[in-house]
């Protein structure tokens, strides 16, 4: 299924711009630098053209808020089949980079520290033990042909979190524009990315319990959330879009990151915006934004599709206060706001917190 891009103007007699042509590709890799947005609005740029220890070059290599690193190559001259052996062979070399060799490579790429700059764009503390412990592959090109296509899309499906975006450049009047579309859902391989968090060799099958990190508390209230049955994540799609993994029936382990667990629940319905949330109150129904302490918070970006605030309803199985969090040595945490772990560490989690939340088989 090749992907196809075209823009029409918004007229009463609409008219198809005609497709344009960068000069080179290198001109979108400076474009890319200049403004990583392009790729996406939630990854921060480390490193350019950084050779590898295999005898070639990343293009680009940025980090994602949760540590992950994503490795992009764009096609240039190269056939699709070519390409994907190239990046799959430069993969193996950025799951071997360490804390320190990640903050080499940003110092020669911007002069800057890594950890002052994570920290001011994400908000967050970069920590060493989740720094890279996960990785992505980000193909950019025009088009790929139907077998290349199958073959990151089976990868993907395997856990293997390898995506493609797509650029298409359109002619209107005396500018060029730029349009993107990625080939897979970026919460599909966002979600592999979670998954594969693991500790090198330490991996097993999902056992079917989701894990949810539900904050930070000085946006987002626990106590809300208990009250009137929901989980919500917003603030860009990075952190919103892994909610859709969720579907009725679903059961779920909130923690709230740096505090501990508080909570297994069973979805009971699918993620809507904020303008669609209603929620049961002792005199009817209201919309979410006229009953949540952080209300104000959210009104700003709530008709903003990438921005605003989205909300999975809940029937809580049990639950305790942000006060009584539970949080031992050992227990599985992660920055994604959804995730499927693979990781034995998930089924140790569960099993413990099935111990303290003794109501979380009451609806089975």
């Amino acid at each position: 299924m090749s992907i196809q891009h075209a823009i029409w103007t918004v007229d009463n007699v609409p008219v198809p711009l005609r497709v344009g042509r960068l000069p080179n590709e290198q001109t979108l890799e400076d474009m890319i630098v200049r403004d990583p947005r392009i790729l996406s609005s939630e990854w921060m740029l480390v490193g350019r053209q950084e050779a590898t220890t295999h005898g070639g070059r990343v293009d680009l290599l940025a980090i994602a808020p949760d540590g992950s690193l994503v490795l992009v190559e764009l096609k240039r001259d190269r056939t699709p089949r070519e390409i994907i052996a190239q990046a799959l062979d430069y993969a193996s070399w950025v799951e071997s980079l360490g804390a320190e060799k990640i903050a080499q490579i940003y110092q020669r790429f911007t002069n800057r520290n890594l950890d002052e700059d994570f920290r001011q764009r994400f908000g967050a503390e970069l920590d060493e033990e989740t720094l890279n412990q996960s990785h992505q592959i980000v193909i950019v090109a025009a088009e790929l042909d139907g077998a290349t296509e199958r073959i990151i899309c089976y990868l993907n499906a395997r856990g293997i979190a390898i995506n493609v975006l797509f650029f298409e450049v359109f002619q209107y009047r005396e500018e060029l524009l730029l349009s993107r579309a990625w080939l897979i859902d970026p919460g599909e391989t966002q979600s592999n990315v979670a998954a594969t968090a693991v500790i090198r060799g330490e991996k097993e099958p999902w056992n079917g319990e989701y894990y949810v990190s539900f904050g930070p508390p000085a946006s987002r209230s626990w106590e809300d959330a208990r009250k009137y049955g929901y989980i919500s994540a917003g603030g860009g799609s990075w952190y919103s879009r892994t909610l859709r993994l969720l579907a009725p029936g679903d059961r779920i382990w909130v923690k709230i990151p740096k505090t501990g667990y508080v909570g297994v629940g069973q979805v009971t319905e699918a993620v809507v915006p904020i303008r669609d949330f209603m929620v049961r109150t002792s005199d009817g129904e209201h919309p979410i934004l006229d009953v949540v302490a952080n209300a104000y918070l959210y009104e700003a970006s709530a008709d903003d599709p990438e921005m605003a605030e989205y909300f999975v309803r809940v029937v809580w199985l049990a639950t305790v206060p942000e006060s009584g969090a539970i949080n031992e040595v050992g227990l599985f945490g992660n920055t994604n706001t959804v995730c499927q772990p693979t990781t034995p560490k998930w089924r140790h989690t569960v099993e413990r917190l099935k111990t303290h939340f003794q109501d979380w088989n009451r609806l089975a």
